[in-house]
Protein backbone atom coordinates (compact mmCIF):
# COMPACT_ATOMS: atom_id res chain seq x y z
CA UNK A 1 0.00 0.00 0.00
CA UNK A 2 1.00 3.44 -0.54
CA UNK A 3 -0.68 6.60 1.00
CA UNK A 4 -1.29 10.07 -0.02
CA UNK A 5 -1.31 12.18 3.32
CA UNK A 6 -2.05 15.56 4.67
CA UNK A 7 -0.26 16.97 7.32
CA UNK A 8 -1.37 20.07 9.42
CA UNK A 9 1.22 22.43 11.69
CA UNK A 10 0.04 22.51 15.09
CA UNK A 11 2.68 25.67 15.83
CA UNK A 12 1.00 27.66 12.44
CA UNK A 13 -2.24 25.79 11.22
CA UNK A 14 -2.34 27.85 8.27
CA UNK A 15 0.72 25.55 7.26
CA UNK A 16 -0.06 22.27 5.69
CA UNK A 17 2.32 19.75 3.84
CA UNK A 18 1.02 16.63 1.12
CA UNK A 19 3.04 14.07 0.18
CA UNK A 20 2.70 10.29 -0.09
CA UNK A 21 4.85 7.40 1.37
CA UNK A 22 4.77 3.25 1.80
CA UNK A 23 4.93 4.20 5.50
CA UNK A 24 3.18 6.47 7.04
CA UNK A 25 4.20 6.09 10.41
CA UNK A 26 7.98 6.49 9.89
CA UNK A 27 6.90 9.15 7.69
CA UNK A 28 5.43 11.55 9.98
CA UNK A 29 7.91 10.53 12.53
CA UNK A 30 10.70 11.92 10.00
CA UNK A 31 8.42 14.99 9.51
CA UNK A 32 8.52 15.83 12.95
CA UNK A 33 11.80 15.02 13.62
CA UNK A 34 13.37 18.25 11.42
CA UNK A 35 14.53 15.49 8.41
CA UNK A 36 12.64 17.36 6.02
CA UNK A 37 13.74 20.83 5.06
CA UNK A 38 10.00 21.78 4.09
CA UNK A 39 8.43 20.81 7.26
CA UNK A 40 11.50 21.60 9.68
CA UNK A 41 10.91 25.02 10.41
CA UNK A 42 6.83 24.64 11.37
CA UNK A 43 7.45 21.31 13.73
CA UNK A 44 4.94 19.80 14.84
CA UNK A 45 3.01 18.36 12.32
CA UNK A 46 -0.47 16.30 12.81
CA UNK A 47 -2.01 14.19 10.24
CA UNK A 48 -4.91 15.64 8.66
CA UNK A 49 -5.64 13.07 6.45
CA UNK A 50 -4.57 9.75 4.67
CA UNK A 51 -5.49 8.08 1.28
CA UNK A 52 -4.51 4.54 0.61
CA UNK A 53 -3.68 3.59 -2.67
CA UNK A 54 -2.86 0.19 -4.22
CA UNK A 55 -0.36 1.37 -6.36
CA UNK A 56 2.44 3.64 -6.46
CA UNK A 57 1.66 5.08 -9.54
CA UNK A 58 -1.83 5.90 -8.26
CA UNK A 59 -0.48 7.61 -4.89
CA UNK A 60 1.70 9.64 -7.23
CA UNK A 61 -0.87 11.01 -9.18
CA UNK A 62 -3.30 11.92 -6.42
CA UNK A 63 -0.39 14.02 -4.77
CA UNK A 64 0.07 15.46 -7.81
CA UNK A 65 -3.73 16.70 -8.07
CA UNK A 66 -3.68 17.59 -4.11
CA UNK A 67 -1.27 20.16 -4.89
CA UNK A 68 -2.86 21.67 -7.42
CA UNK A 69 -5.66 24.38 -7.44
CA UNK A 70 -8.59 21.96 -7.30
CA UNK A 71 -7.05 19.16 -5.77
CA UNK A 72 -6.48 21.35 -2.88
CA UNK A 73 -10.14 23.19 -2.49
CA UNK A 74 -11.24 19.24 -2.51
CA UNK A 75 -8.96 18.25 0.47
CA UNK A 76 -10.13 21.05 2.31
CA UNK A 77 -14.33 20.71 1.63
CA UNK A 78 -13.90 16.97 1.62
CA UNK A 79 -11.05 15.76 4.39
CA UNK A 80 -10.37 18.25 6.53
CA UNK A 81 -13.96 19.94 7.17
CA UNK A 82 -12.32 23.42 5.76
CA UNK A 83 -14.17 25.67 3.14
CA UNK A 84 -12.06 26.68 -0.15
CA UNK A 85 -10.20 29.99 0.34
CA UNK A 86 -12.54 33.03 -0.85
CA UNK A 87 -16.75 34.03 -1.41
CA UNK A 88 -18.34 30.83 -3.36
CA UNK A 89 -19.03 32.19 -6.84
CA UNK A 90 -22.45 32.98 -7.89
CA UNK A 91 -24.63 30.36 -10.17
CA UNK A 92 -25.39 32.47 -12.64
Amino acid sequence: MFFVYILRSSANPSKTYVGFTADLEVRLREHNSGRNPFTAKFLPWDLEAYVACRSRKTAISLEKYFKSGSGVAFWKKRLSGQAPEGPPKPLA
